[in-house]
């Protein structure tokens, strides 16, 4: 049998399976990828809950509260050998079916991310994002360019963003969310399915940004058969109400931890309240699942923004959570108009970022 390509291209992704401290800081999901554990949107599928459809608000989320407990049963039971997932029945109402309703509620006055523009996507009103009710994609592939433990990942990139990044790379998916293809969770799921049969490790939800695309991503989990790890990979300034409608579908948040400082922030990205939110939201990821998270080091940035954050990841998630330092900053979108962050990246700036995350003590870094 020939050897896929990507084998060749991205060595690093072969060699990742023996790496210890990978193994160390993501265990289940590469049980779940080498097939041994069944995923975390799978559990959630067997767990049932007791409530009608129609209930009010209040009530579904009192109930779904209570099933994130049994999942966490489940779940525990399930890694452990004590239980097997084939061997229960299917409810007829699962902790995946409450999250689906919920989330499609939430659209309704929209609260998927912190700026709670409260708009009513089923009626055809767009918040800051500009995702409407129906999602939209740019495309969907198997990316071989991710952190080597993910690769060969199938990827879905959403158009829209609840982001305004002055430097984004991929500011004609983020800035664009009129542009791309409609999907439907019946039709996302599908092309899962075929994507885990054709090889990808994981399916791979990004963007733009995934959050506005809550309900597609959890109906098109509901609806898909395959075992295969999720992957949200986010900015992680989603509301409190959707980091809990994400507990039990996500084995790995890929998660950025893009700025040390509001200020920065609200200059690069046009976003208020950033650190608390996204302190809390990757406390919150490595609570429920497993975590990598991504660092951009921006030029004349490293003391406001690369520092402080290397600082509280090793205060508050451990010294063996898995920290990708990015050096690869271009110019791009209108990151011109900043004369700070106007050039490519240097080497003795790439260099203090690493020397920072060593001081800190943070042992799992990758590059």
């Amino acid at each position: 049998m020939v050897a896929p390509l990507w084998r060749f291209f991205r060595p690093d992704a072969v060699e990742v399976l023996k790496d210890e401290r990978a193994r160390v800081a993501l265990p289940r999901y590469f049980a779940v990828m080498e097939g041994q554990l069944p995923a975390r949107f799978q559990v959630c599928k067997r767990v049932g809950v007791d409530v009608d459809r129609s209930a009010p608000d209040e009530e579904l989320w009192r109930v779904h509260g209570r099933g994130l407990q049994e999942f966490r049963k489940l779940l525990s039971n399930v890694d452990s050998g004590m239980e097997k997932l084939e061997s229960l029945e299917k409810p007829k109402l699962s902790l995946l079916d409450l999250k689906v309703e919920l989330a499609k509620r939430v659209l309704k006055s929209c609260r998927f991310c912190e700026r709670r523009c409260g708009v009513d996507r089923t009626s055809g009103k767009t918040g800051v994002c500009g995702v409407g009710e129906k999602s939209r994609i740019s495309s969907e592939f198997m990316h071989h360019g991710e952190e080597p433990e993910l690769v060969p990942s199938y990827t879905v990139f959403f158009n829209g963003c609840t982001f305004k990044c002055q430097y984004c790379q991929n500011w004609d998916i983020s800035q664009y969310p009129e542009e791309g293809v409609p999907v439907s969770p019946l039709a996302l799921a599908k092309l899962i399915e075929n994507a885990r049969r054709e090889g990808t490790r994981n399916v791979n939800f990004v963007g733009g940004e995934p959050t506005p695309n809550l309900h597609t991503i959890l109906e098109a989990l509901n609806l898909c058969e395959v075992n295969i790890p999720s992957v949200w990979n986010s900015n992680m300034f989603l509301s409190q109400e959707s980091m809990e409608l994400l507990f039990g579908t996500q084995d790995i948040y890929l998660a950025d931890f893009k700025y040390g400082n509001d200020k920065c922030a609200q200059r690069y990205s046009k976003v208020q309240g950033y650190f608390e939110v996204v302190a809390r939201n990757h406390r919150l990821a490595l609570d429920n699942a497993e975590l990598i998270i991504r660092h951009l080091v921006l030029p004349n940035n490293i003391d406001c923004c690369t520092r402080p954050v290397l600082e509280w990841i090793a205060e508050n998630l451990g010294p063996m959570v898995r920290v990708n330092i990015m050096g690869q900053y271009r110019v791009c979108y209108r990151a011109d108009r900043f004369e700070e962050i106007n050039r490519r990246l240097t080497t003795e700036e790439f260099s203090r970022a690493l020397d920072i995350a060593e001081k800190v003590g943070l042992k799992n870094v990758i590059t």
